[in-house]
């Protein structure tokens, strides 16, 4: 019992959390941004991954940190502006656009990789983000190695959820958004052009979903490999729901998830032998999806979601 204190007390633990999170918070924002808007994004699996490829490999050729993010960011727009054209203006299944993406994304990723890395039995690797020491609270007690030891990336998605938050429940912008994804039409009475809303949520949204791949290579680890991703799509889609598409919700969320996945990583090393390791391995997923249960049936679905917006039709 006190070894487990000890480790729910711990400031390695709430590190880790928080770079656990990471990659989730900047994936579920995308994510909400665009079903806000009224487009469901199941292309966000391999955007990541594309994302985490892209900006590595910029790195890897001489650019520097930040300009490999910019890098995954843009070619996450370019993934949001085709999912865009193929789901706004020609009105096709969302959910088709969205796996196809995500299939297309991560094939290509694979094969630029192995087409321009030469292959060598460990990955190559790079220089990442360092931990940042803030003067006055990094030599903190448990507090200063738990949160202020963090990466820059971490510091500027914990920002990001609380601008979004702003920016849709407190600006024109944000409202013209939620018109879009609530009732398209009315919107467009308004005055408010719902498909360039639509396709400027979606660009930005997968930008963001891309920048969360990229700090797996960039700042979590130091090399990409094609199954790095492993699913935090898929779970950045279910944390949307579960934040009932409230940016700060998805913060929390996020940070809840990653705490499951820090507990159970360190519970393997306390019980080792003792229970199969594949359990602890889904222990995150299995308590996220209770958590899902417990929300999803007060979720409020935005109305026009997955509904294509066709100008003049009602």
């Amino acid at each position: 019992m006190m070894d487990l204190l000890d480790v729910l007390f711990s400031a390695g633990l709430w590190a880790a959390v928080l770079r656990i999170a990471t990659p989730l918070i900047l994936g579920t924002l995308g994510e909400l941004l665009c079903e806000r808007a009224g487009i469901l994004n199941l292309g966000i699996e391999g955007i990541m991954t594309f994302g985490a490829m892209i900006g590595w490999l910029a790195v890897y050729n001489g650019a520097d940190l930040w300009t490999g993010m910019l890098v995954a960011a843009l070619s996450g727009a370019a993934f949001g502006l085709l999912h865009s054209l193929l789901t706004v203006s020609f009105g096709l299944s969302q959910h088709v656009s969205g796996l196809g993406i995500t299939l297309f994304a991560s094939s290509l990723a694979y094969y630029l990789f192995r087409l321009l890395v030469p292959v060598v039995g460990i990955p190559p690797k790079i220089l990442s983000f360092q931990p940042l020491n803030v003067p006055g609270l990094s030599d903190l007690p448990f507090i200063g190695p738990a949160l202020f030891t963090q990466t820059a990336p971490t510091y500027v998605a914990m920002l990001l959820a609380v601008l979004m938050g702003w920016v849709i429940f407190r600006t024109p912008l944000g409202l013209a958004i939620r018109m879009t994804g609530e009732t398209p039409h009315a919107a467009e009475a308004q005055g408010i052009n719902p498909t360039a809303v639509r396709y400027g949520a979606v660009t930005v949204g997968s930008a963001l979903m891309a920048t969360g791949g990229a700090f797996l290579t960039l700042s979590a680890f130091d090399s990409f490999i094609p199954t790095m991703v492993q699913g935090r799509g898929w779970i950045c889609i279910a944390l949307v729901v579960f934040a009932t598409w409230r940016p700060g919700r998805a913060l929390i969320g996020a940070l809840l998830f990653a705490f499951f996945d820090a507990f159970q990583i360190r519970l393997q090393t306390m019980l080792t032998g003792a229970i199969p390791y594949q359990l602890f391995l889904m222990m995150p997923y299995v308590l996220s999806i209770a958590a899902l249960a417990a929300t999803a049936r007060r979720a409020r679905v935005p109305q026009a979601l997955m509904q294509p917006y066709r100008r003049g039709e009602r």
